[in-house]
């Protein structure tokens, strides 16, 4: 079903290291992913990793978060698309990614996530970072950006929350950050990677 966005996705892996694309997956998946956010009633608070330990920072990242299993169809299928690709990816580009782990994102109010790599320091885990979003009619008042940057911090995309928007990019290469919302925002971020469960 994916075959032609899981090309798409791989190609602009090599060539950028990163892509953005609006109206990614069945149309009706957005939706029932919200639903599904919204149905989970055990979110945390997002930690901090650094130095070996996890822990809380107001001051640096503000979002809850669960992880996804598939409790219900809409995650079974998201996790589905997400293993279809990593099978692609490690087909064409032999990175022997070994899992997916994935958890939705709650950002409410005034919530923000400061500039960060996805990879951990002196460990090649995360290879491939994956963020979805689930909001619908955002608005550029209502905030909540990722804003993506290159190896040397220039500035290279402004990513809107937008429902059914996919953004894919090399964990290790791209800083980033999200921008604090001005309403409740829902998103799923992801990872591939090539350490054991």
């Amino acid at each position: 079903m994916y075959e032609k966005l899981y090309s798409q996705i791989t190609d602009a892996l090599v060539k950028n290291g990163y892509i953005v694309i609006q109206n990614a997956l069945q149309e009706e998946l957005s939706p029932k992913l919200l639903n599904s956010a919204k149905n989970e009633t055990d979110f945390k608070r997002a930690g901090i990793s650094g130095a070996g330990d996890l822990h809380l920072d107001n001051e640096r990242r503000r979002d809850k978060i669960h992880w996804l299993d598939e409790s219900d169809e809409a995650q079974k299928e998201f996790l589905e698309f997400a293993d279809g690709l990593r099978e692609y990816i490690n087909r064409s580009l032999y990175l022997g990614l070994s899992y997916y782990e994935s958890h939705f994102a709650i950002y409410d109010e005034g919530d923000f996530y400061e500039t960060h790599l996805d990879c951990f320091k002196n460990s090649k885990n995360r290879v491939v970072t994956t963020v979805y979003y689930l909001n619908n009619e955002w608005t550029e008042d209502d905030g909540g950006e990722l804003i993506v940057y290159d190896e040397n911090e220039n500035y290279l995309a402004k990513v809107a929350p937008d429902a059914n928007t996919l953004v894919v990019f090399m964990s290790e290469k791209f800083p980033h950050e999200v921008l604090a919302a001005n309403r409740k925002r829902y998103s799923i971020a992801g990872w591939f990677r090539v350490d054991k469960i």
